[in-house]
């Protein structure tokens, strides 16, 4: 497995438009090949969001990050201070605390 964490400052953009965009958009993220989950982030008081995804393998990640959907979430004015970080994940240490539901036991 293979995480890649996106975060990004909004501008120009209410919260509340934010959130009806992501939700009108939920279902392209759901279709990404090799894309086991997506949890959005927000949080109102740092003004941060963004998004944790769960990749079956980096191969798929990587595509992932090459995909015009992707390159959209960068290329947007309203998102600004965008970071991208790509870990692996420890797979031993990760079933035992449950993380990734014990990485689908």
């Amino acid at each position: 497995m293979n995480v890649l964490i996106v975060t990004f400052n909004l501008r120009d953009l209410s919260e509340e438009d934010y959130r009806a965009g992501c939700e009108s958009e939920a279902d392209a993220f759901a279709v990404i090949p090799g894309l086991v989950s997506k949890v959005w982030l927000a949080d109102r008081e740092s003004n941060t969001y963004g998004g944790v995804y769960t990749f079956n393998d980096r191969e798929s990640m990587e595509a992932y990050t090459r995909s015009e959907l992707y390159e959209s979430i960068g290329a947007s004015p309203n998102f600004v201070n965008l970071t991208a970080s790509r870990f692996g994940v420890l797979d031993a240490p990760t079933r035992v605390t449950h993380g990734l539901a014990g990485l689908a036991a």
